[in-house]
């Protein structure tokens, strides 16, 4: 009896995936509940786990293939059929979609984390002798990275480049004529004059960040407030409080805390920045639901801290510093990435001094932090050097009017530098 390999329900909004990679092969027996194929969306990775004990039968979709809910990806056949699946008795039309095969990656168990799998197989790294890093130990593409500069890559099939078009000497006045070389679909291009090019598919994730992201721009009125907070009060605090913090709490006290706690506060005094049109109405949100944009391999995510009006500086920590690790991970649940009613992006952590960050619709509104610097500001008629800050606020115009988004900064501006009132707010 054959039991079929389905996509499953992906979550909201998300109708296709991309077969990533098959954990199994033809003919390799699979237990009830064990994951079998690793789906990508434009939101995270998912592995699909085979519902009956069995051998895998066949693979219907390729990796790299564009599968819909409900899609047939491969099957399970009972242990007693097994001696009847090779891998010739797959369809020619399943044959012919599925790509070369790639030599797999060792691993030292299932605690490893997709783009680790992907860089170690591109390598050759054996993660039998990797430790992990990661949420959880779990081996990343950093750990991976961090031996490739001593482990020997896979074999694989040299191709020798055709004989290079040499240029054609014309008659003087006429200029050297050189021809050209087509480029091919994916790889390195070898060109006339010995330089290369590489192309490589957009993952996707990166499509999808993409797109949306024009959709932002062409869809809201997005316009970009600034000013600049002085850092003195809050990396005061910081420095008095660390030791019993890290020693009461067992976690950091960074600045994320502060942001959010603030953030929160000027939401209550200017609702309409925690707002989201809806057709002709707008929608006011009465929670406090806060992404907080985490840099990956393959751009920026956004785990989402849930009532973050009710946390503490403790839980805030906590909560920010396991979403982002899972982030890095890739191990997050779709449930973490969805919502959000307002956003906080810190492009300070990669150096940038100033920048306007674009809007994660349907929300409103994002705050941009940036780069701590050292700069010189009148202080009681002194001139001193303080430890400053730009902050930015991006926000949609045909909700948000300059007055509001200007007062809305001020406000969190206020509380950085005085984080005591922030006690207040919550």
């Amino acid at each position: 009896m054959a039991y079929t390999i389905t996509v499953p329900a992906l979550g909201e909004s998300i109708v296709e995936a991309t077969v990533a990679r098959w954990l199994k092969q033809v003919g390799e027996p699979v237990l009830a509940g064990e994951p079998v194929v690793e789906l990508e969306t434009d939101k995270v990775n998912l592995e699909v786990a085979a519902e009956h004990a069995g051998v895998l039968g066949s693979i219907v979709q390729g990796e790299g293939a564009a599968v819909g809910i409900g899609a047939v990806l491969g099957t399970i056949v009972a242990e007693s059929e097994a001696a009847t699946v090779t891998p010739a008795a797959l369809p020619q039309a399943v044959v012919a979609a599925a790509p070369a095969p790639v030599a797999e990656p060792v691993s030292n168990g299932s605690n490893v984390t997709p783009t680790a799998h992907k860089v170690a197989a591109e390598h050759g790294v054996d993660l039998r002798g990797l430790s992990g890093s990661g949420f959880g130990g779990r081996i990343t593409r950093d750990d991976v990275l961090r031996t490739v500069s001593v482990t020997p890559p896979l074999p694989t099939a040299t191709v020798e480049p055709p004989e290079p078009i040499r240029a054609v000497a014309l008659p003087p006045p006429g200029p050297v004529v050189r021809a050209a070389v087509a480029a091919p679909v994916l790889g390195l291009a070898p060109v006339a004059d010995g330089r290369r090019e590489e192309r490589l598919r957009l993952s996707r994730r990166r499509q999808t960040i993409a797109r949306r992201l024009v959709e932002a721009q062409q869809t809201a009125a997005m316009l970009t407030t600034f000013n600049e907070v002085d850092m003195s009060a809050v990396m005061a605090l910081r420095k008095r409080r660390k030791d019993s913090f890290k020693e009461r709490f067992g976690v950091n006290l960074g600045f994320m805390s502060f942001f959010a706690k603030a953030v929160v506060g000027a939401l209550k005094a200017y609702p309409y920045v925690n707002g989201e049109i809806q057709g002709d109405e707008v929608v006011l949100k009465q929670y406090y639901d806060l992404g907080v944009a985490v840099g990956v391999e393959e751009g920026l995510v956004v785990p989402v801290v849930r009532d973050a009006d009710r946390k503490s500086f403790a839980q805030l920590e906590q909560l920010i510093g396991d979403l982002a690790q899972k982030a890095r991970d890739g191990t997050l649940s779709l449930a973490e990435l969805q919502g959000g009613t307002f956003t906080i992006t810190n492009g300070g952590v990669y150096g940038s001094l100033m920048s306007t960050p674009i809007l994660n619709t349907p929300q409103v509104g994002i705050l941009g932090m940036h780069k701590i610097e050292e700069r010189p500001v009148v202080v009681g008629g002194q001139i001193v050097a303080r430890p400053m800050m730009y902050l930015a606020l991006s926000y949609d115009h045909r909700l948000i009017d300059g007055g509001t988004a200007v007062r809305f900064l001020v406000r969190v501006k206020e509380l950085i530098e005085d984080p005591e009132a922030l006690l207040l707010e919550g």
